[in-house]
């Protein structure tokens, strides 16, 4: 029988939040690229909760659209409310969240690849990845079809012999009903490559007719709206928004889900996977935090156009009647009608220590990966891999150098690393405490530190990048402005403070010193600066920020110092860890399975000691001299 066969050059596996990424810069740098996914209808889906950013998400938002990636734009786009987090602590920690209409950002984003020169989109499930001589070949299709191309990147996400189980209801589909993909994890395990089994789970969505908002608090969004992209005009999105609503569990609630933990699948043994951590489902929270007597729960729309509601913060894979009962006892929903039933989701993915930081297959040239098939959870994390992926991906296929972002330079360099690095047995999600340069890394400053790779690479255009040069001499202009221009202890500087409740001048003092005071603003020296320039909110915020912090963001700079150089200690592909002398043989073990591209990557390995790295150093040192001496 005639196969079809076709010659791209890159192909992505999977259509989900990574897939979008991977496939939109690997056809944006040139590449002719191929999209798969098992229904068109699930482009960018959102299978759970209907928001982007949050908590440390927000972070990679940024981040992913500095480098050129394209989720903050279509949320910029679609949001239906949007809230700044954590606005009273410290910068560092502030993220941005916004809920979506999931409908119109899936639409929208599936325009952007319709429209997007040299990308295709192919209804089809990829059950074979084409090998020769560990290099990646192409890709087979369940039809017979076979894709011939130079790089594959898989983008599976919870699709891969995918379970979605309540009570002893368990049905082999996909999440939202759609179909699974059954067939690649037997080509993947054939090919050598380790695979974990992981849960996740969704609460119920009800009819927002059914629900008593008079029991509830309103939560509302900002009142002025921060864009995610650093490309949107802020006055575009300051639109009329929708309310969120909070409510909460009870005694009531927790008695009804004690007493039905037996018939839980996660109880019972019915769920094999591994189910994350920081998202727990309600029966989680009930049973490991038994000391509290309510939870919080969010009620979210959907969307613009359904009544849809999502229940954040319960989901669940208890049965239909349990969850009936459960549902019911949460003031405001006692009439509550469902239209969709909580489930878990239980779905193959691969041991991400697999993969080089490129995100590329170490043992497979051309085979990357990125998303929940790398082992973790939420759509922000998914994207920002698949950009990664898609990115180098295409620098191999053009023959360039393929980029790593590192710790210091990103959240997205502290999720890749940790997931390639260290022992992950539960779906990884992002949290601002993992990043150790946090005060850095901030989501207001990701353009400064992102754009100029995202340049280099060719997803951002000069325009943006001189943009952006311009953005960075204005603040470094007015930084130095305010540190030399001094102010005495006249009447008028000395009434200014009192009248912000700041302490009187004894002798003169900077306008930089003068803000680096707990209770000043940037915007209050307009009041006694004669000079004060009209400059964009943008730079006003980082000169605020760069000036109050300062101390401890030079402390930051010597620590990210001394991790360069470590990262900079590169470990040559043909090194030999047995013939290492002194290295105790859990750190051969864990050093020959990762396979660490630096000095600092092998510091992180557990298992490998301080003392271990000593030994490392002194190795590297002395076979450099040896070659340096040939």
């Amino acid at each position: 029988m005639p196969v079809v066969e076709e010659y791209v050059d890159a192909v992505v596996v999977g259509a989900g939040h990574a897939g979008c990424e991977a496939a939109l810069a690997c056809a944006r740098l040139g590449l002719e690229t191929a999209i798969f996914t098992v229904s068109v209808d699930s482009i960018a889906l959102m299978p759970c909760n209907p928001n982007i950013g949050g908590s440390s998400k927000g972070h990679l938002v940024r981040e992913l659209d500095a480098l050129g990636g394209e989720m903050g734009k279509v949320i910029d786009k679609t949001f239906i409310q949007s809230k700044m987090l954590n606005v009273s602590k410290g910068p560092a920690v502030h993220s941005l969240r916004a809920q979506a209409d999931k409908a119109q950002y899936s639409r929208t984003m599936r325009q952007v690849l319709e429209n997007t020169d040299h990308l295709q989109i192919v209804q089809a499930e990829v059950c074979e990845i084409l090998v020769e001589n560990e290099h990646v070949t192409g890709v087979k299709l369940y039809s017979g079809a076979i894709y011939h191309a130079k790089a594959v990147i898989l983008c599976t996400g919870t699709y891969l012999k995918a379970r979605c189980i309540y009570g002893d209801v368990s049905t082999y589909t996909g999440p939202n009903g759609l179909q699974a993909a059954n067939h690649l994890t037997d080509s993947l395990k054939n090919l050598g490559i380790e695979m974990f089994r992981f849960k996740t789970g969704t609460p119920a969505r009800i009819d927002k007719r059914s629900i008593d908002f008079s029991k509830m608090e309103e939560q509302t969004g900002d009142k002025r709206v921060v864009p995610f992209s650093f490309t949107t005009d802020p006055e575009s999105v300051q639109i009329d928004q929708v309310s969120c609503w909070l409510t909460y569990t009870n005694e009531k609630t927790h008695e009804i889900i004690r007493n039905n933990l037996e018939r839980s699948p996660l109880y019972s043994g019915n769920i094999k996977g591994t189910g994350p951590r920081y998202c727990p489902s309600i029966e989680d929270k009930v049973v490991r935090f038994a000391d509290k007597n309510r939870h919080q729960v969010f009620i979210e729309p959907e969307g613009l156009f359904t009544n849809e509601m999502y229940v954040g913060g319960m989901s669940s894979s208890l049965p239909e009647d349990v969850q009936h009962d459960m549902y019911h006892s949460v003031p405001g929903l006692e009439h509550a009608k469902i239209v969709k039933n909580a489930y878990a989701i239980e779905y193959d993915c691969i041991n991400p220590r697999q993969l080089y930081p490129t995100l590329e297959f170490k043992a497979i040239k051309g085979l990357f990966s990125g998303g929940q098939f790398n082992g973790s959870s939420g759509y922000e994390e998914a994207a920002s891999q698949g950009l990664v992926a898609g990115i180098n991906a295409a620098l191999e296929v053009l023959g360039r150098e393929q980029i790593v972002i590192d710790r210091s330079q990103g959240y997205i360099g502290v999720l890749i690393d940790d997931l390639v690095t260290k022992d992950n047995h539960e779906p990884y999600r992002m949290m601002t405490s993992r990043s150790e340069y946090r005060l850095l890394l901030r989501q207001d400053n990701a353009d400064q530190r992102l754009t100029p790779v995202g340049y280099q690479v060719g997803l951002i255009s000069k325009e943006r990048y001189q943009k952006l040069q311009t953005k960075v001499r204005l603040i470094d202009e007015e930084k130095q402005r305010l540190e030399e221009t001094m102010v005495g202890a006249s009447p008028k500087i000395q009434a200014f403070l009192e009248s912000h409740e700041s302490s009187t001048l004894k002798t003169a003092a900077s306008l930089a010193e003068i803000l680096r005071r707990p209770e000043m603003k940037y915007e209050y020296l307009k009041e006694i600066d004669e000079e004060y320039p009209d400059l964009p909110y943008e730079v006003t915020e980082q000169v605020e920020i760069d000036i109050k912090y300062d101390g401890y963001i030079k402390r930051q700079l010597k620590q990210v110092e001394q991790f360069k150089k470590l990262e900079e200690k590169r470990i040559p592909d043909d090194i030999d860890y047995d013939q290492i002398n002194s290295l105790r043989i859990e750190a051969v073990q864990k050093l020959k399975l990762c396979k660490p591209i630096s000095i600092g990557q092998a510091s992180r390995i557990s298992g490998v000691s301080p003392a271990d790295i000593s030994v490392l150093l002194v190795y590297l040192e002395q076979r450099r001299m040896q070659n340096h001496g040939e």
